[in-house]
C-alpha cells in the first residue's frame, strides 16, 4: 500500500473527532492525512461542508470513497482493524454494513451535528 489515503471527517463532532484521533494515533503520518470539515478547503475534494458533515469520506488513488467503504480503506491501514475492514467488504456483510451506515448511523450523527450547530448560533446570535 504505497499510494496514502486522505481522511476528511467531521472534527466539529465531538464523536467524530474522538474516533478519528484513534485511528490517527495507530496510522502513520506519512500514508494517512486527515483533513477535518473546520479546516475548509474541502472544493479541492470535490466537496461542500454539509457534504463532508453527513458522511465520512476517504480520497485513496484519487477516488473518493464515502460511508463503509471509506472505513473500510482506512480500516485496511490499521493492523489490529485490518481484519474488520476485509470483514465489511464481504458480500451480505457489506450491504448490511451500508445499510445500518446509511440509515441509521450516519444520519443519527449528522442530526446531532445540525442540532449542535443551531444551539451555538443562537447563543451566538444572543450575544450579538
Amino acid at each position: 500500500m504505497s499510494e496514502h489515503l486522505t481522511v476528511i471527517y467531521n472534527d466539529t463532532c465531538p464523536i467524530c473527532a474522538r474516533e478519528v484521533n484513534a485511528y490517527r494515533d495507530r496510522t502513520d503520518p506519512q500514508a494517512v492525512r486527515y483533513h477535518g470539515v473546520s479546516q475548509g478547503q474541502l472544493a479541492q475534494f470535490d466537496l461542500t461542508e454539509d457534504e463532508a458533515a453527513r458522511r465520512f469520506h476517504v480520497i485513496r488513488a484519487g477516488e473518493r470513497l464515502e460511508g463503509v467503504d471509506a472505513f473500510a480503506a482506512l480500516w485496511a491501514r490499521i493492523p489490529r482493524l485490518r481484519w474488520l475492514g476485509w470483514m465489511v467488504m464481504r458480500p451480505g456483510i457489506h450491504g448490511l454494513a451500508m445499510l445500518v451506515y446509511n440509515r441509521i448511523l450516519a444520519p443519527l450523527l449528522y442530526g446531532v451535528h445540525r442540532r449542535r450547530v443551531r444551539r451555538l448560533q443562537k447563543r451566538v446570535s444572543k450575544l450579538g
